[in-house]
């Protein structure tokens, strides 16, 4: 066992492990730790604790120090001269003509570096571009080409529920999203609506997934034909999965009726769900849009 301290860069960032070393840290302390980059100011997202050894990345870096007022102050510094450098790389982009769409802006804790992110429909040669900044900077530039699910997590937005973005808040890595699981929730398998702000499907599709699929597992599917407990038979009309009630036709005597059951109250034969049957125009869109996800939904 390693003992291990969960540090954080940015807003629902990843989550890397550092040595807390004989520190007493906490959640929201911040600290000074030495990263791939070189020095980075971080936020600790939990307390320091003990993980097995082939769970952590050897060799794993000391946390140099809890950061000092002087820290805090340096760190606001940079976050006011990105702002600048953001304004700068926009005018260098315009001035060169690129198809580039500038997202973000990013100091180094040490001012080492300076990282800009962007997207493009394509490849560009910013080559020119990196000379303009240095001249500038007078410092190393990166420039970090992302996909449009990283471009909606590092500027958040509100999504469809009324809520801020999951990628925004709490979700440190993408999580692979399918149609399947629109399927699995009976929701309206129309792009436009199962889509997120950044047009791929939306990460939220994932977070009830398991629990829909166990409740499925003992339903009857819509078109099932199911016995009453009055050992009446009927049609399934309608699901409600959460609740697990059933609307089920039945016939009494000429006329027919819609009765509401609790599922445990029906006998079936319980088979695999039917899959609803799509357009063609649906389908081409649902394949276009499960492709695209696919290919970016993993960005970062």
């Amino acid at each position: 066992m390693v003992k291990i301290i969960g540090v954080r860069f940015r807003t629902a960032g990843k989550i890397y492990f550092f040595d807390p070393k004989d520190y007493d840290l906490k959640r929201g302390d911040h600290v000074i730790v030495e990263t791939a980059r070189g020095v980075e100011y971080g936020t600790v997202v939990g307390s320091p604790r003990e993980v097995p050894d082939d769970q952590v990345v050897q060799p794993l870096k000391e946390v140099i120090r809890i950061a000092t007022p002087k820290d805090d102050e340096q760190e606001a510094k940079n976050k006011e001269k990105e702002k600048e450098a953001f304004k700068i790389c926009l005018e260098k982009i315009a001035n060169r003509g690129l198809e580039m769409k500038l997202i973000d802006a990013e100091y180094t804790f040490d001012n080492n570096k300076v990282l800009f992110y962007f997207t493009a429909d394509g490849r560009v040669d910013f080559r020119e571009l990196v000379k303009d900044l240095a001249s500038v900077f007078r410092t190393r530039i990166e420039l970090r080409q992302i996909g449009v699910r990283d471009e909606t997590k590092i500027r958040g937005g509100i999504g469809i529920c009324g809520r801020p973005l999951c990628c925004h808040t709490h979700l440190s890595d993408f999580i692979p999203v399918s149609i399947k699981m629109a399927k699995e929730q009976n929701l309206s398998l129309n792009p436009t609506k199962i889509s997120g702000v950044c047009g791929r499907l939306m990460c939220c599709l994932k977070h009830e997934e398991d629990t829909y699929e166990a409740i499925n597992k003992k339903l009857p599917g819509v078109g099932d034909y199911v016995t009453t407990p009055d050992g009446l038979k009927g049609e399934v009309a309608s699901v409600n999965v959460l609740r697990e009630l059933v609307k089920v036709v039945v016939e009494e005597g000429d006329e027919k009726e819609i009765h509401e059951y609790h599922a445990d109250e029906l006998k079936f034969k319980k088979r695999h769900r039917k899959e609803k049957q799509l357009s063609e125009e649906e389908l081409k869109e649902l394949a276009l849009l499960e492709k695209q996800d696919k290919s970016q939904g993993l960005d970062g």
